[in-house]
């Protein structure tokens, strides 16, 4: 009975305790091989190129989209940001559901475009193969934040 337990906690105390290696998770959204295929394979990426979705480009400079965004990670629950270079425009967040704990990394990178800047967003889970859709919902949610904060172009 004690060996079932432990069996079963073990995983899910893995999940809350297992380090993140910022080599691998702060991506560029770029570089990305390709985009995953809902609803096999989880995550959501947006960017110029093969992606789900194209980025939203606003009416602002990189630096201040990559401010824009920032302020409204450090409001969502359960998220904080595990790797900022910001000379690159790029900055990596790991958000953790409520119940469990599972890591979603977020990616994102801000570049110049005509007029404005755009963010580019890979958002993906690190455990299990499909996430049910909640890394797309998040990016859409942030996406429409960032709308009524800053004018697109």
């Amino acid at each position: 009975m004690v060996a079932a337990l432990a069996a079963t906690a073990a995983p899910l105390v893995w999940v809350r305790v297992a380090p993140a290696d910022v080599t691998a998770w702060h991506v560029d959204p770029m570089h990305v091989p390709r985009p995953p295929r809902p609803p096999r394979e989880g995550g959501w990426l947006v960017r110029t190129g093969e992606a789900n979705a194209a980025p939203p480009v606003f009416e602002t400079d990189p630096a201040t989209l990559m401010t824009a965004f920032g302020e409204i990670m450090r409001a969502e629950p359960r998220t904080r940001m595990i790797y900022e270079s910001p000379a690159e425009g790029r900055a990596t967040w790991v958000t953790r559901t409520p119940l469990i704990g599972f890591p979603d990394y977020t990616s994102v990178k801000a570049v110049p475009e005509a007029g404005g800047a755009a963010l580019m967003i890979w958002a993906r889970n690190r455990f299990g193969v499909s996430d049910m859709g909640v890394n797309r919902k998040r990016v859409e949610r942030w996406i429409a934040e960032l709308e009524r904060r800053l004018p697109r172009r």
